[in-house]
């Protein structure tokens, strides 16, 4: 990039960030405030945060826009991608990157641990930067909700990692649900046969000094303090723990429960309880089944909504043998199957003469593009922070109920359990110099 090109986008961040300000001083915020250009040709400069594993496919989506500075606690992680880009400047701590990085930095995609998604979000927020977070987009409800007020009050351009949402499967399914030809929904299933739980080898283990690569204290980050041990959390056994993960259901319930939540427009539940193993204070269980209720609306009467994971999902549903991943719509007109790639409509005498509805939603230009192209434009983007924010939530809420034994009415206006069991794992405490707050 020539001198004058460079002077040209420094100076368009400027009068971007200007135009920002007066908007959020005027109390209006849409995407399309602080969105980077209208040409679908200008290159962004990102950041990110996260380096390995999911982080790395993320990076490969977004490789061909310029990756201007990486991040990751991790040295030879952070080693390799360097290799890959070589242009791009290293840091081992997020809060010093966005601190330096400032106006060349355009957007950030943050692929943690999930404890790290919310400190590294609200940050980049705060710093002006458009965000794409995989999921679950926190590791509390309370950052869920931190989170996306944050974004819709800075008015940046957001996306959750729910890639499957970009299918067009997906897509298909929600308009059939829609369109009415399952009648009045009434009770959904959604069951993921992972088990990201507890292992009787691995709770804590023996403390051992971290290797030289790993900044233990850096990916400790928010969470208390504990040792280091060989194997037991990084760099893929975190899941498992409730101070760095949330199991299965933190896991695959973004990815699962979307499909509902798009299809029948959710938002919050009234009610929550679980069931599953006696509860480990340092670990997910193997296994875990949720129970939610959602209040009438609209779009469906009061709905049965229910989790399973693990060793606790079903063999059958009505009657029908299932897959060992999917959701299970039920109405009063018959049922539907659907997974990532495949729907199916039961009983079949239902639907002999089933033409499929008109397609009303579009393709997609692909998960990760469509939020690069709102960065430039200010388009909408399917998986924003205040859709997957209240995603999250919900999600999330499945594991408060299993953990604090109880089954509790929500108030999702006020984050409120109406039980103070529950109500202490809505949020957490931090270590110095990582907090979240509104």
């Amino acid at each position: 990039m020539t001198q004058s090109a460079t002077a040209s986008r420094i100076d368009r961040r400027k009068f971007v960030g200007a135009s920002a300000a007066t908007v959020a001083a005027s109390g209006y915020f849409t995407s399309s405030a602080i969105a980077l250009s209208n040409s679908p040709n200008e290159i962004l400069n990102l950041a990110c945060i996260g380096t390995a594993n999911r982080a790395a496919a993320d990076i490969a989506e977004v490789a061909h826009e310029q990756i201007v500075a990486l991040c990751d606690v991790d040295s030879n992680n952070l080693k390799r991608k360097q290799i890959e880009f070589a242009d791009a400047r290293g840091y081992s701590d997020y809060r010093e990157l966005l601190e330096k990085e400032g106006d060349r930095v355009d957007a950030v995609v943050i692929g943690t641990t999930d404890h790290h998604h919310a400190p590294a979000t609200i940050r980049a927020i705060r710093a002006g930067k458009h965000v794409y977070c995989e999921k679950p987009l926190t590791h509390t409800v309370e950052e869920a909700r931190i989170i996306a007020s944050a974004a819709k009050k800075a008015g940046v351009v957001t996306q959750m990692g729910t890639q499957i949402h970009a299918g067009d499967n997906y897509r298909r399914v929600v308009e059939i649900v829609q369109a009415g030809v399952l009648g009045d929904i009434t009770d959904v299933h959604v069951w993921v046969g992972k088990g990201w739980g507890e292992k009787p080898d691995f709770v804590r283990g023996e403390p051992s000094d971290p290797p030289p690569h790993l900044d233990w204290d850096l990916w400790l980050g928010p969470a208390p303090e504990r040792p280091y041990s060989k194997g037991r959390y990084h760099p893929a056994q975190w899941r498992r723990y409730w101070d760095f993960g949330q199991g299965t259901l933190g896991d695959m319930g973004c990815h699962y429960m979307d499909l509902p939540f798009w299809a029948l427009g959710l938002r919050h539940p009234v009610s929550v309880e679980a069931e599953g193993p006696a509860v480990n204070s340092e670990t997910a269980p193997l296994g875990l089944t949720v129970r939610y209720k959602f209040p009438k609306t609209d779009r469906h009467p009061a709905l049965n909504f229910t989790w399973y994971d693990g060793n606790m999902i079903p063999k059958s549903i009505n009657g029908v043998r299932v897959k060992a991943n999917g959701v299970m719509f039920i109405g009063s007109e018959g049922m539907m199957f659907a997974d990532y790639g495949s729907y199916r409509l039961m009983p079949p005498a239902n639907f002999a003469d089933f033409k499929p509805p008109k397609q009303t939603i579009p393709k997609s230009i692909g998960h990760h593009r469509e939020w690069l192209q709102a960065c430039r434009d200010g388009s909408p983007t399917t998986c924003n922070f205040d859709y997957s924010g209240a995603l999250t939530e919900t999600v999330l809420l499945g594991n408060v109920a299993y953990r604090s034994g109880t089954k509790f009415g929500w108030d999702g206006a006020t984050l409120e359990a109406d039980n103070a069991d529950a109500q202490k794992f809505i949020a957490k405490e931090y270590r110095p110099g990582w907090e979240v707050r509104a």
